[in-house]
């Protein structure tokens, strides 16, 4: 049985405690990760329109390196409730995200969807009646290249709303995310340790160039 080690960083808008966390460090990881701001980035992607989601959840470099790959995350987000979308099929066109590292724009890597405890077919109930869901960004680009993996994480209406973000729904779906990947998990053979550090005032606060208009501030 693998054991791999997690840190999540739930962002918020308004101060929180801050946890004191023990990880497994990546070895390509100098920092937990960067801020995206710092290198010409945001910390929303680019939905159309000129507006963007919130990427509101990071999964630290610092964590066991395993998780951060591409196989990697879909196993650990197996193991917090999520897998890929019903039969693979991924309908609209793929958001995009400038992590500050060099790359510019880069399309997700992949998005999950919340499973319903199948994770076969749940993600099919999950297209249908609304749920949580996350896109995966990784920061990898020639100026900084933390391979941390920052996810846009958002509770959605049914497919009859056409599956709009519900009233907080980013702030909502970051804390179940948070709440269901807290403490020791297991998907595959794989057991997971996760712990959470709540960091405050990075992202900025209201709903300006936020999709749906959404308002971020709450815990």
């Amino acid at each position: 049985m693998m054991i791999s080690a997690v840190m999540i960083g739930a962002l918020a808008a308004v101060p929180a405690a801050i946890a004191g966390v023990v990880y497994a460090r990546s070895a390509k990881a100098n920092l937990a990760f960067f801020n995206p701001v710092n290198g010409g980035g945001s910390w929303l992607d680019n939905a159309g329109v000129g507006v963007g989601e919130p990427l509101n959840v990071i999964i630290s470099g610092f964590s066991s390196p395993d998780v951060l790959t591409d196989d990697g995350i879909v196993n650990y987000a197996r193991a917090i409730g999520f897998s890929e979308e019903c039969f693979g099929i991924h309908i609209g066109t793929p958001q995009s995200a400038n992590l500050g590292d060099g790359n510019g724009f880069v399309n997700q890597t992949i998005e999950l969807r919340q499973d319903f405890g199948s994770s076969g077919l749940g993600t099919c109930l999950e297209s249908l009646v609304g749920g949580n869901h996350f896109r995966v960004y990784r920061q990898n680009g020639p100026t900084a290249n933390s391979g941390a993996l920052f996810l846009a994480v958002s509770k959605e209406e049914d497919v009859f709303e056409s599956h709009n973000i519900i009233p907080d729904g980013y702030d909502i779906g970051r804390d179940m995310l948070v709440t269901a990947a807290t403490g020791t998990t297991n998907f595959g053979g794989v057991t997971y340790t996760t712990q959470v550090e709540r960091m405050a005032n990075l992202m900025p606060s209201g709903s300006a160039g936020v999709n749906h208009g959404m308002l971020l501030c709450v815990l």
